[in-house]
């Protein structure tokens, strides 16, 4: 089927500017959260010898942490009125606490009691997700404000996407420098560390650079008279449309946070290769498949495309459990072609579930939206450290802690076995589910068409209603 065709003549566009300062932004955060979802569980467990139990405790708390802050944080922003915007504001003033609460993570005290260590990562964690929550939202918000369009969606999700993509190769690569190696002495990490917060830093610079550089759509804080907080929660929450999407976008997100940090146990102990030849079969068809997946939004829909990159995904990881370890890297680059239709995509659906309930209500609530889907997907995240660390223990997995500082490689089967699941089994077969539910998802074919010319009359009338506004307070301003 034909993606849908809009009244080009009203559609918003979106500069190249605008997206190349979108795009250091999503760089910052994801050499961040690279970071972050690849080394916290080798961190904690491996080098510090935390416990797998006082790591899924300290991911419960962080859950729920997780489901109080986003949707929180999302009204608070769809209701911010300031001179400046209502999302930019956020972006300039939280950037530098997020350098500065990611630098804590790496500083828990080495040699203490296991309550000690679970007490320094619940808390940084908390601080920490607090600021990548309220960061990740606003700048999430404005990919669907900035214009109505799929493509042109489609085209500032690309540059996101490509800039995003280095920042996680960074995220990957930066640690792995810096990290205590595979029969090393050197158990130092002070390196790491200093590490951490240089790039802490360097991330809150891109961020408030970006903020400096992007301007919002004046016509949705003017104009829109936002909703009260329970009229909002229930037409977030009653949005059929947004309860289907949120269910596939919380399988897609396991999959890639139980993934990324499962590669360098992978790298380590099946492959015994060194991370740069995995990351390379993962990265270099990541890279070419982001632009490519415009071609496919010009054939496709965006739900059934996201559909077909999903069924890609799904099959290469599941093959990828069974490999001999020299065929693992084949199955990774497969499986990253398909995910860069996934990294595109995925939240263009999200901005057709924003344009209905714009339509439903009058009223544009990306942060409602945006916060109930972290609501849901962040815990993802904590389930995926959860699920690493239990089917290491489970596989009796032997930690560099236990090894008198020093990685084993001469891992039983058993723990073997349980790297490869973590890498490909469990996430694989989530992906095809989500597919799978994807099928119901309404927002497709003749009634995606009507929100979409629905959503260019309300925004021309919002447009309009902003111009008589300001025209009445230039003549307020000259009497």
């Amino acid at each position: 089927m034909d993606p849908i065709e809009m009244q080009t003549e009203k559609v918003r566009t979106i500069s190249s500017k605008t997206r190349i300062y979108y795009g250091l932004a999503s760089l910052g955060m994801a050499v961040v959260s690279g970071i972050y979802a690849v080394l916290l569980t080798i961190y904690y467990q491996d080098y510090l010898g935390l416990s797998a139990n006082w790591i899924a405790i300290a991911m419960v708390i962080y859950a729920v942490w997780n489901a109080l802050n986003d949707p929180i944080f999302g009204q608070i922003t769809d209701r911010t009125r300031t001179k400046w915007g209502r999302r930019i504001p956020y972006l300039r003033f939280t950037a530098p606490f997020f350098a500065l609460t990611f630098s804590l993570v790496w500083f828990a005290p080495e040699n203490a009691p296991d309550a000690t260590q679970f007490a320094w990562m619940l808390v940084t964690m908390l601080l920490y997700d607090t600021c990548y929550t309220i960061l990740g939202l606003v700048h999430g918000t404005l990919l669907p404000e900035l214009s109505e369009s799929d493509q042109e969606r489609g085209k500032l999700s690309i540059v996101s996407s490509l800039f995003g993509l280095l920042g996680t190769l960074l995220g990957f690569l930066i640690p792995d420098f810096f990290r205590p190696k595979a029969g090393s002495i050197d158990v130092s990490m002070l390196s790491l560390q200093m590490s951490m917060i240089a790039v802490g830093v360097i991330a809150a610079f891109l961020i408030i650079l970006s903020s400096y550089n992007i301007k919002e759509r004046r016509e949705f804080s003017q104009v829109d008279e936002p909703l009260g907080w329970w009229e909002a929660i229930k037409s977030t929450l009653t949005s059929k449309s947004f309860i289907i999407f949120v269910t596939a976008n919380f399988m897609m997100t396991f999959m890639f946070s139980i993934c990324m940090g499962a590669v360098y146990y992978v790298a380590d102990y099946v492959t015994q290769a060194g991370v740069i030849p995995l990351l390379a079969a993962l990265f270099i068809p990541l890279t070419i498949g982001v632009p490519l997946a415009q071609f496919t939004l010009k054939r496709l829909e965006p739900v059934v495309a996201l559909q077909t990159y999903l069924l890609v995904c799904g099959v290469s990881l599941i093959v990828l459990t069974f490999l001999p370890a020299t065929l693992i890297p084949v199955s990774i680059a497969v499986f990253g072609f398909g995910y860069s239709g996934v990294q595109v995509i995925t939240y263009l659906l999200l901005g057709q579930v924003i344009d209905e309930d714009e339509v439903r209500t009058g009223v544009r609530r990306e942060g409602s939206f945006f916060g109930a889907n972290a609501l849901v997907t962040k815990p993802a995240q904590s389930l995926a450290v959860t699920i690493t660390a239990m089917a290491l223990a489970a596989g009796h997995f032997v930690t560099r802690e236990s090894n008198a500082g020093v990685i084993f490689l001469n891992q039983p089967e058993s723990a073997l076995f349980a790297i490869r699941a973590v890498m490909g089994l469990i996430p694989g077969v989530t992906l095809l589910l989500a597919g799978i539910i994807l099928f119901a998802f309404p927002l497709r074919g003749q009634r995606l068409k009507e929100v979409k010319q629905e959503i260019l009359r309300m925004h021309q009338e919002k447009a309009e209603k902003l111009e008589t506004l300001d025209a009445q307070t230039d003549i307020g301003g000259t009497l």
